[in-house]
């Protein structure tokens, strides 16, 4: 399996102004967010991603760990938006990554509430977002995003049934240097398209496979049942009870009822 990653095949790949056109590549890092938040605090620029081979650290959502082995696509977009539109960046991030394999891998893709994208009902892709604020106003955000790429999947039976990859799905690799600059080219229109007020949330919703279904949602130390019912403009989660009563949740983790 390829494993060799070469920016300069990034960056001509991209279309973008800013996004991406200050790229730091490691083979091997603890965590593209923990090296991107170092950045960060030491003045870089807004735009600049940290893509790596592999991590020995990689976390998603809640501190989970991530299992990211070489093959894969690990990167971190540092961002510097307004507060409003600190909601929006996992949507943003979403829909990149969704249209990126499409038109890449030519696979169909769907959304899971909050933060994941599915091939085939399976994961293949992971989006994190963190921010550091400064009173009110935001010092800097951090998009992480981890894509299942050209990782054998046999070789961890025990997340198979639940995720896939890229590779997997199409029984060869692709670059995951044409995949990262996608990414890239897709993210800043959507997120000049946020910054600018204009609407992006239909598409999210549209592609959200989560919306009508019976699901079983857990955040904090809660955990209700019901119909996931729609979603509202700034990402939560409504959710229609048994009861018939309904309830907007920002964050938790969604699992189908089956």
């Amino acid at each position: 399996m390829a494993v060799r990653f070469s920016t300069d095949a990034v960056r001509e790949g991209l279309t973008t102004d800013f996004v991406g056109r200050d790229l730091e590549y490691r083979a091997a890092v603890g965590s593209t967010q923990d090296m991107a938040r170092e950045l960060a605090n030491e003045g870089a620029d807004e735009g600049t991603v940290v893509v790596a081979g592999s991590q020995t650290a990689g976390r998603g959502r809640l501190d989970r760990s991530w299992i990211s082995p070489r093959g894969g696509l690990y990167l971190t977009i540092l961002l510097r938006p307004a507060a409003e539109h600190l909601n929006a960046l996992v949507i943003i991030a979403a829909l990149a990554v969704a249209r990126a394999i499409e038109g890449v891998a030519g696979l169909q893709t769907s959304l899971k509430w909050p933060n994941d994208v599915l091939v085939a009902g399976r994961k293949v892709a992971g989006i994190l977002s963190e921010s550091e604020l400064v009173g009110e106003e935001v010092g800097y955000a951090l998009v992480g995003i981890g894509v299942n790429v050209n990782v054998d999947m046999a070789a961890y039976p025990v997340t198979a049934p639940l995720a896939t990859s890229i590779m997997t799905e199409l029984g060869r690799e692709v670059s995951r240097e044409t995949l990262a600059a996608a990414i890239l080219n897709e993210f800043e229109p959507l997120y000049l398209a946020v910054e600018e007020g204009k609407p992006i949330h239909q598409e999210w919703r549209a592609r959200l496979g989560t919306l009508g279904k019976e699901v079983r949602v857990s955040f904090g130390q809660q955990v209700e049942e019901g119909l996931a019912e729609d979603v509202d403009s700034d990402g939560s989660l409504i959710l229609r009870r048994p009861d018939g009563t309904r309830l907007t949740i920002a964050a938790g983790d969604v699992t189908f009822q089956r």
